[in-house]
């Protein structure tokens, strides 16, 4: 098996919290670029360590290593659009690693959620992960699962989940 395999461009923002990523997904207007932006703020408010964009709006994701990886797009690097504000430059991370998929406006968020729906697999790796509800705050549940130690590490995949 390979070490490392293509680079795929994913909708999707990223934060590292710590020292691992935090990968937000959702649709269209479900509120990534404003979790990313919560997430970098709850840093300076002392509610997190640190907490730094790593990409908004596109990422670019691959495996290494049994890892997954996740970089800015090139063209996006450093911008983050704050609705009702417009596109801003932030300090960024060239990279992390990817120990949390936070999936917004989940149909099967749930309350309390079957173990099967807190993994995800992406690039064969599987990623421990966070369905949050349409119209529900993520930003509680992300420093949760964040709060962790250590960091479940991502595992490779030997089958695709049901």
């Amino acid at each position: 098996m390979s070490t490392t395999m293509a680079t795929a461009t994913i909708h999707a923002s990223a934060v590292l919290v710590g020292a691992f990523a935090v990968l937000i997904r959702g649709p269209s207007g479900a509120g990534k670029s404003q979790l990313a932006f919560a997430l970098i703020e709850a840093a300076r408010s002392g509610r997190l360590r640190f907490a730094r964009l790593i990409a908004d709006d596109r990422v670019l994701v691959e495996t290494h290593h049994g890892r997954l990886l996740v970089r800015p797009a090139p063209t996006l690097a450093g911008l983050i659009e704050i609705r009702g504000i417009g596109i801003r430059q932030l300090p960024f991370e060239p990279m992390g690693v990817v120990s949390l998929v936070v999936d917004l406006a989940a149909s099967d968020a749930a309350r309390m959620p079957e173990p099967v729906t807190a993994i995800t697999e992406i690039n064969g790796i599987l990623v421990p992960r966070l369905g949050v509800a349409p119209e529900h705050e993520a930003l509680t549940a992300v420093i949760a699962c964040m709060a962790r130690a250590p960091a479940p590490a991502p595992v490779v995949a030997t089958h695709h989940p049901a």
